[in-house]
């Protein structure tokens, strides 16, 4: 059985549980990092020297990254859906899990740890902020694209979608100014019919 360490309040670790709900794994979750600490013992970090979640175990093959592993479960178990068998729209799909990491969460970071992990008193506005500002402009240029398409890699849903989504309810849950995308709410309205998105990823932000 596939296992998973990482808590359940960690967006990379959401990625992860939400694609495997979408492939119908059977999995067994472990929590690890945050609240639940572990994760610079030993034992954990003889799996991932990061000490970072999530890691998993898949009969024996050890991955972390976040989405590397999103990528592994879809080629692995969705071969022609979620990771697609055309190379241009697996590409396109995998740049936009790259995009995720490059260009929208370092201005989505200082604004969900700011707003949601740390106390008002201790706010740095002026960051909060700029990863707003930063946020937005990213968000824009996802907009334009799913004006054409209703996902991110084209016609249907792939892992391309996953990094984003998790990142996108985020966007729409915090309590910030938003500019009006309207096919980016599409396109995160169509996410949240998906019951492994509304179950590993509409949580409570903590």
């Amino acid at each position: 059985m596939l296992k998973i360490w990482g808590r359940a309040n960690s967006i990379n670790v959401q990625k992860v549980l939400w694609c495997a709900d979408e492939l119908g794994l059977k999995y067994d979750r472990v929590d690890i990092g945050g609240a639940f600490g572990q994760n610079h013992e030993p034992a954990y970090l003889a799996l991932n020297p990061n000490g970072l979640v999530p890691t998993i175990e898949d009969d024996g093959f050890i991955l972390w990254e976040s989405n590397s592993i999103v990528r592994y479960l879809a080629a692995r178990h969705a071969t022609g859906s979620l990771s697609p068998s055309d190379l241009r729209v697996r590409a396109d799909a995998e740049r936009w899990m790259d995009w995720q990491l490059t260009t929208v969460l370092p201005g989505m970071t200082p604004v969900f740890w700011g707003l949601v992990r740390t106390p008002p008193e201790k706010r740095d506005l002026k960051a909060i902020e700029a990863g707003r500002q930063s946020s937005a402009k990213a968000w824009t240029i996802l907009d334009a694209v799913l004006g054409k398409r209703p996902y991110v890699a084209g016609e249907r849903f792939t892992m391309g979608d996953i990094p984003l989504g998790a990142l996108c309810y985020r966007w729409f849950a915090l309590p910030i100014e938003r500019p009006n995308l309207p096919w980016l709410k599409a396109w995160y309205e169509r996410l949240a019919t998906r019951p492994a998105y509304q179950k590993n990823v509409m949580v409570t932000m903590t």
